[in-house]
């Protein structure tokens, strides 16, 4: 079942749509070191180049950190903070349009024994429940930035349920982007425990908060 990949037009889409109607739900695999695991995308967040405080392309400024947010989309931006945990995000929309869409939960679904072991832990419900994790969990580092997610390293397969039923939330740990840190631009899977934080406000099928 995770052979099959998102379609490349589907990350031109407008990525509130993109995030809330094709990544919700669908997986995350990785074949990294022959080692191959996934994860169902529970949690997100969007950020909007042009216009978002917590973006790091506001207000559209390109730099080496950042350039493949610039480029077209479908491909990954890996970044290191903290000067210690790798995040996984998606790149959306046409290039030149700095959008991506930031992972933040997966539910464990294949490799969960190599999840465990690059974790260094054997509860499940902690193997993926934050970027950082999911990302060390997968085996994705710096070097998977600006990797092609048509191909056969990292990709998104479809969820097999389409429409599943999200909450939308303010976003975690963007206290500095003034206005824009009450933007309910984060979106959970409803009902799912393998999120990094549970959902305190609830906001229902709302395209763009």
């Amino acid at each position: 079942m995770f052979e099959e990949k998102l379609d490349k037009q589907v990350y031109f889409r407008d990525p509130f749509e993109v995030a809330t109607q094709f990544l919700l739900g669908a997986y995350l695999c990785s074949n990294i070191g022959g080692r191959f695991t996934a994860g169902k995308i529970t949690e997100l967040e969007v950020y909007i180049g042009a216009e978002d405080k917590a973006c790091h392309a506001y207000p559209n400024k390109k730099t080496k950190r950042n350039a493949v947010m610039f480029e077209e989309g479908g491909q990954s931006y890996v970044f290191f903070v903290y000067g210690m945990y790798n995040q996984f995000n998606v790149v959306v929309s046409e290039k030149g349009i700095a959008n991506a869409v930031l992972i933040r939960g997966l539910e464990p679904v294949c490799g969960i024994e190599v999840m465990k072991e690059r974790r260094g832990c054997e509860k499940i419900e902690n193997l993926t429940t934050g970027p950082g994790k999911l990302c060390q969990a997968l085996g994705i580092t710096r070097e998977h930035n600006a990797v092609d997610l048509s191909g056969n390293l990292l990709w998104i397969s479809p969820g097999l349920e389409a429409n599943a039923a999200w909450t939308a939330t303010k976003r975690i740990g963007i206290d500095y982007a003034e206005e824009y840190k009450d933007k309910l631009w984060r979106f959970v899977l409803k009902n799912n425990k393998f999120v990094s934080r549970m959902p305190s406000v609830k906001k229902e099928k709302r395209r763009r908060p």
